[in-house]
């Protein structure tokens, strides 16, 4: 099974990406199409050979292969037929929260910098192609209840949970991106996901009026959500 969970910025991708990690009897993979976003917007960043890939042989014949992927790296021109050969999945963020920490390291956002549109995008495409909602987590109630949202999660996917998805040593792994030393600092000293905190900090003005694009986005996936 190949899963796809897609992602906005600043939200708890990569510790989920250490959950799967975790478990064993599966391979994961860091941000597979950001070269090709990065090249488009200078590794392999030929988006064709990376979907064979994502959609080909499981590496280390693992059974499962876990995929994080940004879901602002799926550009207009990336064909989106390869996705029916995953099962996709949907981690979104309250999107005052995520703009509030989007800011500090990218001032001027767009709405496309969110992933927002590209999740609703991929939501809709799966609902044509399958008739099914994709699995959506809210990574406040990830935070909340790790246990019982990651049983949810599985049992949505028809695979079996286990204990070890909820704890991680610390440090780098071989599969990080080449990124990691600019981005991962937290997550490399955890060992699980960090208890939920809610940022009370206002929103710069100037970010006001994107909010209020995101927000309609976020509240129909939030409608999806699994829950416990």
């Amino acid at each position: 099974m190949r899963i796809a969970m897609w992602s906005g910025p600043r939200n708890i991708s990569t510790a989920m990406m250490r959950s799967w990690d975790s478990r064993g009897d599966t391979f994961v993979c860091d941000e597979p199409l950001y070269a090709y976003y990065l090249r488009k917007t200078g590794f392999e960043s030929d988006w064709p050979r990376v979907a064979d890939w994502l959609t080909g042989p499981i590496p280390g014949g693992q059974p499962y292969f876990y995929q994080k992927h940004m879901a602002q790296h799926l550009l207009p021109e990336v064909d989106r037929g390869w996705l029916d050969n995953l099962h996709n999945c949907l981690l979104i963020r309250d999107p005052r929260e995520m703009l509030i920490s989007l800011a500090k390291v990218l001032p001027n956002p767009t709405l496309s910098d969110t992933g927002m549109p590209q999740q609703r995008e991929i939501l809709h495409w799966i609902k044509s192609r399958t008739g099914r909602v994709p699995p959506v987590l809210d990574a406040r109630d990830v935070l909340v209840q790790p246990r019982e949202m990651l049983e949810r999660l599985c049992q949505a996917l028809d695979i079996p949970f286990t204990d070890r998805m909820l704890a991680w040593p610390p440090g780098r792994r071989a599969t990080d991106g080449i990124w990691a030393p600019h981005w991962y600092a937290e997550v490399e000293k955890s060992t699980g996901f960090q208890p939920y905190k809610k940022r009370d900090e206002p929103l710069p003005e100037k970010l006001k009026p994107l909010l209020a694009e995101c927000q309609p986005i976020y509240d129909e996936l939030y409608e999806l959500r699994l829950r416990d």
